[in-house]
């Protein structure tokens, strides 16, 4: 095999590794690759025996959980042609499988101890062929689509005969996990006549129709057991969902475990061990508490999950040069897992470059990767500006960064006040403030980067971000000069519809902006929207027509708003995909998006040329992306009429 080239399609040449799980001397997890000819991914679960070194494979099947005993392996398989998700139950042995249950949406399943039955979690709606109907909200969640009053349905499934042998149901966004023979359950807290909006929960343990409730209005959840004691993760009390998650123990009694950036929902007991990943700094290492915490795995790395059972651990570990691969931990960590590495070994990868620098009274972390330059070459300059803002820049694999390093860019990327990984000080500090310090902590972040860096090109320098990196883009290219074009994907520019409009505004926004929305001058005042004068430079929105996180309204707004002052702008709205869609999208949405990350930048920073035609560009026989006039037009049809 020759050298591979980086570009919009050496994606789909990885292996993609996902949930993995232990049991004894097997390991299990899911391999995920794309098929851009059918686009589509499909995924295969893996069966590693750690003792012979053996590996069994099952087609067609995600979500695998290896019975207590070790005997079972049950798993999920979609249906495409009933639009249903099965699930099946493997003998280890001999790998025959039988089907013990359909149904419509499956969220999760779990053994009992008994390694007979599975809690099996999912939802319920309306499902009206016309027309949806609510009474609560939000109306919509992100990846989840409108909720139409949508119930948490609990199922207790006999795999033996194949039976339901308990049913019921909680409000909507509720979990639960086994407890024993109990089932410990996580219940949105409500208030008088107020919606739940995911700060607070309840939590029950529900035993053959008993309920017992065992903690009301907490910020913690149940996440995992080991029959005797729950573990819990989050907060006695939080006043801001920016507030760092701790760890907790619960066996008749509350006891605390860990307090700090704990990685969301990352934790395992065993044996009466917690088992827990934490942010700190750019990197995600796990730990062991034992009575005291103590580092499994030290590293300039990701820990991007994992399991334990019995004193062995299952983790996959991202780098900033390699993608996760699988390690196992039995008291000392080996890597398991290959399945990049020959396709890396023909690829040239560019390692961060970190640097510090202080700010009033905070020290901020940077990186930059340095592409290959000739002696006094000059090289133009992506910023990147992470999500969140309790985002993560650091030691994990980034395709977008290493892709444009490749194309002879520097990329540059700091960790500002608001981002996890650091102190609860630290993260809260953005509050109400958003743009404001924490944008001046990136062009600080640059301008230290142009001192270690004499061959990066101050007149070529673009800004990229998703999400709150997408706003941090659009407030940056109204606030400075220094950017010659941008990249704004599924970013935010007003923020009262923002409030409105996204499924987590209700409480997201009034904590990040501030109170009372509809009075509040930082609606206003924070909202890129009303500086779109001040863009003096080519503009990209990038955004997906399903993103009800940021929806279409924050990008569709700043491009009418920036086209009728006469700026250069340009919107891809691509027809499918949630929030996430830069990962999730289908294999050939994600190519189409990274051509024209590519191309954009390479217009604009390096040939210096006006306009952009997106379909001389991609050249490819019917897209899943359009542009405006048509663009608006077909979302008349789509969105209900203002009225």
């Amino acid at each position: 095999m020759s050298n591979i080239e980086w570009d919009e399609k050496t994606f789909s040449r990885f292996a993609y590794l996902g949930d993995p799980r232990i049991n004894g001397s097997l390991a299990v997890y899911t391999l995920t690759k794309a098929n851009m000819e059918d686009n589509k991914y499909e995924s295969t679960i893996v069966i590693e025996n750690l003792k012979t070194g053996s590996r069994r494979f099952v087609d067609n099947a995600s979500m695998p959980r290896i019975s207590p005993n070790g005997r079972k392996l049950a798993f999920m398989r979609s249906n495409e042609e009933k639009k249903a998700s099965e699930i099946w139950v493997a003998d280890l042995q001999t790998l025959s499988a039988k089907r013990v249950l359909t149904a419509k949406n499956i969220r999760s399943i779990q053994w009992n101890d008994d390694s007979r039955r599975l809690l099996v979690v999912g939802f319920k709606r309306r499902d009206d062929d016309d027309f949806v109907f609510e009474d609560d909200i939000p109306a919509w969640f992100d990846g989840m689509g409108f909720l139409d009053g949508e119930k948490t349905t609990f199922w207790v499934l006999d795999t033996e005969s194949e039976e339901i042998i308990e049913e019921f149901e909680k409000p909507r966004f509720s979990s639960g996990i086994w407890h024993g023979d109990a089932i410990a359950v996580n219940i949105p807290h409500r208030e008088d006549s107020k919606p739940a909006l995911f700060k607070f929960w309840d939590i029950l343990l529900w035993n053959e129709g008993e309920e017992k409730k065992l903690f009301e209005r907490v910020s913690f959840e149940a996440v995992d057991s080991d029959g005797k004691s729950l573990l819990l993760h989050g907060k006695k009390e939080k006043r801001f969902m920016s507030e760092h998650d701790w760890l907790y123990i619960w066996d008749g009694g509350l006891k605390s475990v860990y307090e700090g950036p704990l990685s969301a929902g990352q934790a395992r007991l065993d044996g009466g061990k917690a088992y827990f990943t934490l942010a700190d700094a750019g990197r995600v290492n796990l730990y062991l508490w034992d009575g005291e915490v103590k580092p499994i795995t030290v590293g300039d790395h990701w820990v991007m999950g994992f399991d334990a059972h019995e004193g062995k651990v299952a983790a996959l570990i991202d780098t900033a040069t390699r993608l996760r691969e699988l390690y196992i931990y039995d008291g000392k960590l080996k890597q398991l897992t290959d399945y990049n590495g020959p396709i890396f070994s023909k690829l040239k990868t560019f390692e961060p470059r970190h640097f510090r620098f202080k700010r009033g009274d905070l020290e901020i972390d940077g990186w930059y990767l340095k592409p290959e330059l000739k002696e006094e070459e000059k090289a133009p300059v992506i910023v990147f500006a992470h999500g969140g803002p309790k985002g993560m820049y650091g030691h994990y694999f980034k395709y977008e960064m290493q892709l444009m390093a490749s194309k002879g860019y520097y990329v540059a990327f700091v960790n500002p006040r608001g981002s996890d990984g650091y102190t609860e000080d630290f993260a809260l500090r953005v509050l109400e403030r958003t743009g404001l310090e924490d944008f001046q902590d990136i062009m600080n972040g640059i301008k230290e980067f142009f001192k270690l860096e004499p061959q990066a090109d101050r007149e070529r320098v673009g800004i990229t971000g998703i999400s709150y990196g997408g706003f941090m883009t659009n407030w940056a290219l109204t606030q400075s000069d220094l950017f010659k074009a941008g990249i704004s994907e599924n970013g935010i520019s007003y923020w009262l519809t923002s409030h409105a409009f996204s499924d987590v505004g209700l409480w997201y926004d009034v904590e990040v902006i501030g109170p009372n929305p509809l009075e509040n001058e930082n609606y206003r005042k924070l909202s890129p929207l009303f500086y779109a004068k001040n863009v003096k430079v080519p503009l990209l929105l990038i955004h997906s027509l399903e993103d009800y996180r940021c929806p279409l309204d924050q990008s569709l707004m700043f491009y009418h708003v920036l086209k009728d002052l006469g700026k250069e702008a340009y919107i891809a709205i691509f027809k499918k995909g949630p929030h996430g869609h830069s990962m999730r999208g289908s294999p050939r949405h994600r190519s189409k998006r990274y051509k024209l990350f590519i191309e954009f930048f390479e217009r604009k920073l390096k040939e210096y040329k006006e306009g952009f035609d997106a379909e001389k560009i991609l050249k490819s026989g019917g897209t899943d992306f359009t542009f405006p006039f048509l663009a608006f037009l077909r979302l008349l049809q789509v969105l209900p009429p203002p009225f």
